[in-house]
């Protein structure tokens, strides 16, 4: 796969989304984690998820990218319904996630980060095929503007940030449409953080759906087309961003909104 995400120029509101969830609920024995949760996520759109902590934004994630299963409600990914065994499932069907902790090799260059688990070999010998992952990372990083000093440097030798950016452009390049993210911006300073944003927002106008959890109310409104709050396991609200404010959100998350 060498190619960016990109929508067909005849995408229209009436085509399936890129991710569809129906009445999602999961229980741990007696301790119900995510109560009937409904939400769509379409290409070219970003969706924020907030709560507070132990809403179960974290669960839903785990749900979407096969690490849990739902104890009911389907899961649909461009108008097909799909079962995940493990997160396997999730990433051969093109969901992929950018978690806080990365999930990269710190005395690993950029290329073997970028197809890490992936990796291209030479036939028949099955040599690694570093000149070509080298390239087409290059490339990736290249047209996201992703400022890192070569597809070749060591990830431990980048900054907070730059590590960010190449999680990001990893899941942009494996993921069939759909990435999730959570607490993107977490670890990160203002400037570091702005520079992510601004990648994240690539991804949408390039056509990705990215459905991102985020405590960050000021990010969520910089960010987000919509926003679907969760308090408790229970699904509060799904708003457009430009129909709702600050207060009302923070009104929903606590209890507090009448």
């Amino acid at each position: 796969m060498d190619t960016l995400i990109s929508t067909p120029a005849s995408h229209t509101q009436s085509d399936s989304p890129a991710l569809r969830l129906v009445s999602i609920h999961k229980n741990f024995g007696g301790v119900v984690a995510v109560k009937r949760f409904d939400l769509e996520v379409r290409a070219g759109e970003i969706v924020a998820l907030v709560g507070d902590n132990g809403a179960g934004k974290s669960t839903l994630v785990k749900i979407i990218s096969g690490l849990y299963q739902p104890s009911d409600g389907e899961i649909w990914l461009n108008g097909e319904r799909v079962n995940f065994r493990d997160a396997s499932d999730a990433r051969a069907k093109g969901v992929e996630v950018v978690y806080q902790d990365l999930a990269l090799v710190e005395d690993q260059p950029v290329y073997m980060n970028m197809f890490l688990g992936r990796e291209l070999t030479t036939s028949p010998l099955k040599v690694l095929d570093r000149k070509k992952m080298a390239r087409v990372t290059q490339e990736l990083v290249d047209a996201l503007d992703v400022r890192i000093p070569s597809a070749k440097a060591t990830l431990s030798d980048l900054s907070g940030g730059q590590r960010q950016a190449v999680a990001i452009c990893r899941a942009t390049h494996w993921a069939g449409g759909l990435v999730l993210m959570d607490e993107p911006t977490a670890a990160l300073g203002v400037a570091e953080t702005a520079k992510v944003e601004a990648l994240i927002s690539k991804l949408r106008d390039r056509g990705a759906a990215v459905l991102i959890v985020s405590h960050n109310m000021d990010q969520v409104f910089r960010l987000a087309d919509r926003v679907a709050v969760l308090r408790r396991g229970t699904q509060v609200a799904v708003k457009r961003i430009a129909d709702t404010t600050h207060n009302e959100l923070v009104a929903m998350i606590t209890g507090l909104a009448s």
